[in-house]
C-alpha cells in the first residue's frame, strides 16, 4: 500500500512536471515567434519639413490653361499631359473642319440644282432629297465636333485645376484616419481595422 502511494505521487509529481515543461516550451516559442522592436523610432515633428500650400495654385493652373490650353499642366510641371489636350483638341478641329467641307459640298450642288443648273458633282447619283438629307447629317456632325472641341477645352481647364488640388493632398502620417492590415499570429487569418489618431 504504501509503494502504491509512492508511486502515484511520483507519477503525478512527473505530470505536474511535464506540464509546467510544456508551458515554458510554449512561452519560449511565442517569444521566438514574435518580433519585438528592439529600439523605436521618434521622428520629431520639427524634422519633417512641409511645404507650404499655396491656395492659389488650383486657380492659376485653371486660368493658365483657359489661356492657352496645356499651360496650366506646364505650370505643374506634368509635361507629359500637353500633347493628349493637343491630340483631344486637334481631333475635334479636324472633324468640324472635315464636316463642314462636306456640308458645303452637298449645300453648293443643292443651291445650284435650285437655280435650274445640272452640272454638280452629284447630278444623276443623288436626288435633291438626298442632298438635303446628307446636308442634314453633316451639319448635326459638323455641330457634335464642334461641342466636343468645346468640352476637351473645358476638360484641359477642369484637369489642370483638379491636378494642382492633388498635388497639394495631405498624405504624410498625421493622417487623422488610417487603415492597417495586421496578419494574426493565432489563425494565420488577416485583420483589417482602422485606426483614429490625434496629433497635436
Amino acid at each position: 500500500m504504501p509503494n502504491r502511494f509512492v508511486i502515484i505521487s511520483v507519477f503525478l509529481l512527473a505530470f505536474c512536471f511535464s506540464a509546467f515543461a510544456q508551458e515554458g516550451e510554449k512561452e519560449k516559442k511565442k517569444k521566438k515567434n514574435s518580433i519585438t522592436p528592439t529600439e523605436e523610432l521618434v521622428v520629431e515633428s520639427a524634422s519633417i519639413i512641409k511645404e507650404p500650400i499655396d491656395p492659389l495654385s488650383p486657380a492659376r493652373a485653371a486660368f493658365y490653361s483657359a489661356v492657352l490650353p496645356g499651360l496650366g499642366h506646364a505650370y505643374l510641371k506634368e509635361y507629359w499631359k500637353i500633347p493628349v489636350i493637343y491630340a483631344g483638341l486637334g481631333a475635334g478641329i479636324y472633324f468640324y473642319v472635315n464636316n463642314n467641307n462636306e456640308y458645303n459640298r452637298y449645300r453648293d450642288a443643292y443651291k445650284r440644282r435650285l437655280a435650274g443648273f445640272e452640272d454638280d458633282e452629284f447630278y444623276g447619283t443623288i436626288s435633291d432629297d438626298g442632298l438635303q438629307d446628307a446636308q442634314k447629317q453633316f451639319g448635326r456632325n459638323r455641330e457634335i465636333s464642334l461641342l466636343v472641341t468645346i468640352g476637351i477645352y473645358a476638360l484641359n481647364i477642369i484637369w489642370a485645376n483638379v491636378d494642382a488640388h492633388l498635388l497639394q493632398f495631405n498624405v504624410d502620417d498625421n493622417l487623422s484616419l488610417m487603415p492597417h492590415y495586421q496578419l494574426n499570429e493565432f489563425d494565420n487569418k488577416g485583420d483589417l481595422g482602422l485606426t483614429l489618431n490625434f496629433k497635436f
